[in-house]
């Protein structure tokens, strides 16, 4: 299945849906094109909602972190949301589960977020 992505803003939050299979970084170059302008606009806080996401490699990986970083640079947070099994043991096995905050639906993921930025 071919890698797709939504991306919406809710409040001062910005939901990245994302959906199919996520094994080349290129297929994300739009993806952090609007990353990187959702930024520049001073938003940065994200909510990385996986659940229709059904495959991840390390170049997936790789997206992930990279929006992270590009957001905590900023001054901004973003919380991964929605794991699936598969995904959560990759997110063990390669330890980034210590790096991300993890949270089980969209909803908790804001609510995560806001306790984090907040602080």
């Amino acid at each position: 299945m071919l890698f797709a992505h939504t991306l919406k803003k809710q409040g001062q939050i910005h939901i990245i849906n994302m959906q199919g299979d996520l094994i080349e970084s290129s297929q994300a170059d739009k993806l952090m094109q609007e990353v990187d302008e959702v930024i520049l606009n001073n938003n940065i806080r994200f909510v990385i909602d996986l659940g229709s996401l059904k495959y991840l490699n390390s170049s997936g990986l790789t997206i992930l972190i990279r929006i992270l970083t590009k957001a905590r640079k900023a001054g901004g947070e973003a919380v991964i949301a929605c794991v699936g099994k598969r995904i959560k043991e990759l997110l063990v096995i390669t330890k980034l589960n210590t790096v991300f905050t993890v949270a089980e639906s969209v909803e908790e993921g804001i609510t995560k977020l806001n306790k984090l930025v907040s602080n």
